[in-house]
């Protein structure tokens, strides 16, 4: 696959690694250090597929003892986000317009959230949905997001 832009690169980069996807998730975290408060992990990324984990740690917990409703939101965004820029081609952008988002049910496990996209050939000013879902290690769906994206071509420098 012919390189999509910069963030592909690093991952690219990182997945020659072992412990690649960990180096790559704290890059993200690094340039987007909101996200490291939550302790994200990828387990898969690439062009159109992500995947990130968040373990049930204190540092996450609501007052019940349970995955906090906005460490589940700052999952979906991490994942959401990230999975946009490394599917986007280096001529387009893309802006998060928002954030819907429902909570299902108490996270009382680690959280695995995903989200896949078809169709990532954008070369026209359009409006992208994305879907994320979070399951807690039974299976169960315990929140889902919906992320509408702006995506346009990037100005001219």
């Amino acid at each position: 696959m012919k390189t999509r832009n910069k963030t592909h690169d690093l991952l690219k980069k990182f997945e020659s690694y072992p412990a690649g996807l960990w180096l790559f998730s704290k890059a993200i975290c690094f340039k987007a250090p909101y996200f490291g408060s939550i302790k994200p992990v990828f387990t898969a990324i690439k062009p159109g597929y992500a995947q990130a984990t968040i373990k049930k740690k204190r540092r996450v917990h609501n007052h019940i003892s349970t995955v906090h409703a906005i460490a589940m939101a700052n999952l979906c965004e991490f994942v959401g986000g990230t999975l946009m820029e490394v599917s986007i081609a280096k001529n387009m952008r893309w802006i998060p317009k928002g954030m819907d988002i429902k909570y299902l049910a108490k996270a009382q496990t680690d959280v695995t959230a995903t989200c896949e996209i078809d169709d990532i050939e954008w070369q026209t000013t359009q409006d992208v949905e994305l879907m994320v879902n979070v399951h807690d290690t039974e299976g169960q769906l315990v929140a889902h997001a919906k992320i509408p994206m702006y995506v346009s071509p990037k100005p001219k420098k």
